[in-house]
């Protein structure tokens, strides 16, 4: 069966941007008496959208539950990540313009990320990329996070609503999604998926769910990833 579309993660995998978003969610948390540290993050919550993250830390740290709370450590961190990177622009992966690009002018393109919106636009502003993704599916659309399936349900049926309409419509097995994380492997995989895993944010052997792992996009040809779909 060909590959017909390529779903891709964004933070970690188009956009060299995980590290500031720990430390704008770990100042957040700090303004507010709670701690993170590099490990309970990268152990526990990087692949989860900042919605679930932010609930399973207060779970955490005990305590009655707290939405006013939660809602004011959350609007700190997405005030601080973007004062953060009005000056600091995230950085694209090397290699990752080009193959997206040349992805793109053969499959179906979609983002499918746990990140809000407005921070894959602005990531994505003034790139070659701008324009490069047919949809983009951010937090703002789902209800559970990864590595529930939903984000990879939603992004196959609204691929499918997107003019031009493919004929026939597109099937999880039609699509193979690029990951940087296990949640998003697992989110995936349950979805019906292929998956590759790129091993920006964790070592290779952390990825070894996926059906083939890359150190980065731009260590692999589209041949490469295509090639998935022919075996």
């Amino acid at each position: 069966m060909p590959l017909r579309a390529i779903i891709f993660d964004f933070n970690g995998v188009v956009a060299d941007d995980e590290t500031p978003h720990f430390l704008m969610f770990q100042q957040a948390l700090r303004e507010e008496g709670l701690s993170l540290t590099r490990e309970d993050y990268y152990g526990a919550y990087l692949g989860m959208d900042e919605r679930n993250c932010l609930a399973s830390l207060l779970t955490k740290a005990g305590g009655p539950r707290d939405p006013a709370r939660a809602q004011r450590i959350h609007d700190r961190k997405v005030a601080l990540f973007r004062a953060y990177t009005a000056t600091h622009k995230p950085e694209l992966f090397p290699g990752v313009a080009e193959f997206v690009l040349q992805a793109g002018s053969r499959h179906r393109l979609a983002v499918a990320s746990g990140g809000k919106r407005e921070q894959i636009a602005d990531a994505l502003r003034g790139t070659p990329l701008e324009r490069a993704f047919r949809l983009i599916v951010a937090a703002e659309d789902t209800t559970v996070g990864k590595p529930d399936p939903e984000i990879y349900l939603l992004t196959l049926g609204k691929l499918n609503e997107t003019p031009p309409r493919p004929e026939p419509p597109l099937k999880a097995a039609d699509c193979l999604v690029i990951e940087d994380s296990l949640a998003g492997i697992q989110s995936a995989k349950a979805a019906g998926m292929t998956v590759v895993g790129v091993a920006t944010t964790y070592p290779a052997a952390a990825l070894q769910e996926a059906d083939a792992v890359y150190p980065s996009l731009g260590a692999v040809s589209l041949a490469q990833i295509e090639q998935l779909f022919r075996d």
